[in-house]
């Protein structure tokens, strides 16, 4: 069934429980998008109407009933042989697990979960329904604490008057209300039986009845007394026990007469005047169903019942004659009858002297042994001639454990030599069982530590580093869940998650898009919705990051948070890519010179080219951005020093007058160089070497000499960015 999908519908996840009739799997209701319950008719059953109508009329009872403790039914459905139902989700246990891990529960708590259980009934029986399998495996408890009654699967109309089906027994047989044992017509006051049942176990954490077999169980509710529950645990207020000996009554005319009169009962048992009340005293009358010894019949019996009036008769004659002759041998011999009187007497009190003389217990004052240890009180009363009777083992607090805090008989109380005194030693305390209270609120677990008796001011709140979705929610605890611990001294510790620790933020910026995105994802932060900007970059080639936001390189990041990165879209629209020749020459024709290369442009100054290393004269391509705010320039560094700097004007690039340079002495000479290097002035309105004049002089000066000087001047070195 895991994976299967019910109906079109339901997605089935896994099992969570099951029963003997059906079995119970969580799963998503895909249409609105929530978890559900599915129970489905055990696979031997789908063909037995019997078991088919009983589980459609579970789905009719539960449908029929709209209340806050009662699991609601969402659909029901079959699809090929398998029947099922849908049923609301319940995230939680159920109230046997919770009663297997820490029974007995405190006081209030199993009143709490009774009330509501009780509330979930008067419901029920109002709308005609009697659930007939009230135990603790169909309760459900919600991670919110609210009580959830469920499993109507034998659930019938007031009207039935048997709970048998097929020749059986239907229901749990340790919770069976007597009368549901006998299998005659069950009521609400069955229910309230089994509540009364489950209360108990909740309060003892043991049924009342328990045998080698169900038919032993059944006889006992039958017959036998259950023990009571104070006598099981002693912390149970009497009030509350009187609400437990009036549900389980055997006679139903004893119980509850309705789910609400016990509900009202329920809710003001821990009131202060109620704590204290009398005991409930029931007059037990002998049923018809207890087991009785009758005497066998004997044939001589069946004789003399036959002559039994003759004998009558002829005995009653006899008596009278005897009886006339008895009264006149007394009064004719008076004087013996006296002295045999007299002496009779006279005998009887010799005999009581002789006892009380002989057999005479001497009087003594029971002392105080409260507070002793046990060895020590039972030295104290043997030495005054006392016995030690009982000794029950029952914390008390305020008491170590070994101390004595109760005698049975009190401090200077007389009594005979040899008398018994039974004492009660104080155990150590009981521990409860820490639980576990992670994913809830820090408010949610503190509520549940109170209500178990731990002072507020012991309980303290830590904050530690957490995923996301654990902000503000208990992600750890000291003590451990399942420690034992003492809510009268414990203190606790409860870690709060506060979020994801920071960091510090590495730089995205140069690296292309993919690889800056898979970085965040990688950091554990979330790139935003249009997380995405783009911009034109002089010095970023299209595709790499130029910004990120909000954090910026080194400062300190939170995980989690949605990131903003600006990529560069390439070059702006009034850039211009430029290749520029630029020529190199060895030192001397034919041995080796080291080139080096470097440049600027709208991208960036001090650019490395590269280096190379030449015997003749060659040229070198070096591709140039420029914008019209940033020209160019290009170095030539050869063997270390600068050999020559050629400045490369925007304006010159878009009109493609850019000059050719020239390895110096190749077209002019020395003194026509120098001619207009002298002409290279400054501009007077921007103070800089004016590069469209030096253009010029450098073209004319070609026309004129047509021939250089060959020692490399070229620009001599100048550099302008403008």
């Amino acid at each position: 069934m895991i994976g299967h999908e019910l109906g079109g519908r339901y997605q089935i996840i896994e099992r969570i429980g099951g029963g003997g009739m059906a079995l119970v799997y969580r799963a998503h209701d895909i249409l609105l998008n929530r978890n559900v319950a599915i129970k489905v008719l055990r696979q031997q059953f789908v063909n037995d109407e019997e078991f088919i109508r009983r589980f459609r009329r579970e789905a009719q009872s539960a449908a029929s009933l709209s209340h806050p403790n009662v699991v609601s039914v969402y659909d029901v459905g079959q699809e090929d042989d398998i029947h099922y139902i849908v049923m609301e989700y319940v995230e939680g246990q159920n109230l046997n697990e919770i009663i297997k891990e820490r029974a007995p529960l405190q006081v209030d708590e199993a009143i709490r979960i009774a009330s509501q259980i009780a509330d979930a009934l008067d419901h029920a029986h109002h709308n005609q329904i009697i659930h007939r399998d009230i135990k603790p495996h169909n309760i459900l408890i919600g991670r919110n604490g609210r009580v959830k009654v469920t499993d109507f699967g034998i659930a019938r109309a007031v009207t039935s008057t048997t709970i048998t089906q097929t020749g059986s027994v239907v229901g749990s047989v340790h919770y069976f209300s007597p009368e549901h044992a006998k299998g005659v017509a069950t009521g609400e006051k069955s229910d309230l039986y089994s509540l009364g049942i489950v209360l108990y176990q909740m309060l003892t954490g043991r049924l009342p009845f328990l045998g080698e077999s169900p038919i032993s169980v059944a006889l006992k509710h039958l017959q036998e007394h259950f023990e009571e529950p104070r006598s099981v645990n002693p912390m149970i207020p009497q009030s509350v026990e009187n609400i437990i000996l009036k549900s389980m009554r055997k006679n139903p005319g004893e119980r509850y007469q309705s789910a609400q009169e016990m509900l009202l009962d329920l809710e003001t048992c821990l009131l202060p005047e109620r704590r204290t009340e009398s005991k409930l005293l029931f007059t037990d009358h002998d049923d018809e169903d207890n087991t009785r010894v009758v005497p066998a019949i004997k044939p001589q019996m069946i004789s003399n019942a036959r002559s039994g009036s003759k004998l009558t008769r002829d005995s009653q004659a006899d008596e009278d004659r005897d009886e006339g002759r008895k009264g006149t041998s007394f009064w004719s011999k008076p004087v013996l009858w006296v002295s045999l009187t007299v002496f009779l007497l006279l005998a009887m009190a010799g005999v009581v002297w002789y006892v009380n003389k002989t057999f005479t217990v001497p009087d003594v004052t029971v002392p105080s042994v409260i507070n002793m240890n046990e060895a020590d009180a039972a030295k104290t009363l043997q030495e005054q001639g006392l016995e030690v009777g009982d000794v029950k083992q029952l914390y008390k607090e305020g008491f170590d454990e070994g101390i004595v805090y109760e005698q049975s008989r009190p401090e200077g109380a007389v009594v005979k030599e040899g008398a018994i005194i039974d004492l009660t030693v104080s155990t150590a305390k009981p521990l409860e069982k820490m639980r576990s209270f992670s994913g809830m609120t820090y408010q949610e677990a503190e509520a549940q530590l109170v209500q178990a008796g731990v002072d507020k001011d012991r309980i303290t709140q830590a904050e530690e580093f957490s995923n996301e979705e654990e902000v503000g929610k208990v992600i750890g605890q000291s003590p451990d869940a399942g420690t034992e611990y003492d809510p009268a001294s414990v203190s606790i510790v409860l870690k709060v998650g506060k979020g994801p620790k920071e960091f510090s933020m590495p730089t995205l910026i140069g690296l292309k898009q993919e690889e800056a995105e898979a970085k965040i994802k990688e950091l554990g932060l979330k790139l935003a919705k249009d997380g995405i900007k783009t911009e034109p970059s002089f010095e970023s080639e299209a595709g790499e990051v130029i910004n990120q936001w909000p954090f910026a390189p080194n400062s300190l990041a939170t995980p989690g948070t949605e990131m903003v990165l600006t990529v560069s879209s390439g070059y702006p629209p009034e850039a211009i890519k430029y290749t520029f020749e630029v020529p190199a020459a060895p030192v001397e024709e034919g041995k080796n010179s080291k080139i080096r290369i470097v440049y600027g442009d709208a991208r960036g100054d001090n650019k490395e080219w590269g280096t190379k290393t030449i015997n003749t004269t060659q040229t070198f391509s070096v591709d140039l951005v420029l914008a019209p705010n940033k020209n160019g320039a290009v170095s030539v560094i050869r063997d270390g020093e600068l050999f020559d700097t050629y400045l490369v004007s925007y304006i010159d690039a878009k009109q493609g007058t850019v000059p050719v340079p020239q390895l110096p002495g190749s077209q002019y000479d020395e003194n026509s160089y120098n001619d207009w290097e002298e002409e290279e002035i400054e501009n007077p309105e921007t103070g800089r070497v004016d590069q469209g004049a030096v253009a010029q002089a450098v073209k004319d000066n070609k026309n004129n000499s047509g021939k250089g000087n060959g020692k490399g001047k070229g620009n001599k070195g100048r550099n302008s960015n403008n």
